[in-house]
């Protein structure tokens, strides 16, 4: 055995990842409301080239949960979400639609071709 290989540590993942299965790909999942309002929240602090620590501290939520938010590691209540907006100078508006916009931007083929799909424009709201 070589040294270089000696030196070699064995990386063990934390979630092994399944082997492909033969056959047709799989349909891509839809996206998680978590992973989109983080999505939309880590995208505008940027694009106003604000550090977390700022938009926490104004936010007056700590570091750590706004970065578990923008990950989309926890799923925030609406009052975290939106003093999260608000600190960005965002409403709570802002950030539903600019996800709305994002989710049917990820959308999957299946599930534009679903029949539940097709029937939401069937559906009226009773007076």
């Amino acid at each position: 055995m070589s040294s270089h290989a000696q030196n070699r540590a064995r990386v063990i993942p934390l979630r092994p990842v399944p082997a492909a299965a033969p056959g047709p790909a799989p349909a891509a999942r839809e996206p998680l409301w978590r992973d989109v309002v983080g999505d939309v929240l880590r995208r505008e602090r940027l694009a106003q080239e604000r550090t977390l620590k700022d938009v926490a501290e104004d936010a007056r939520i700590s570091m750590p949960y706004l970065s578990e938010i923008e990950r989309g590691r926890k799923e925030a209540s609406s009052e975290v979400i939106a003093a999260a907006a608000r600190s960005l100078g965002l409403g709570l508006a802002d950030v539903l639609s600019l996800a709305q916009m994002e989710i049917g931007r990820r959308g999957t083929a299946a599930s534009r071709t679903s029949p539940a799909r097709a029937s939401l424009g069937e559906v009226r709201l009773a007076a």
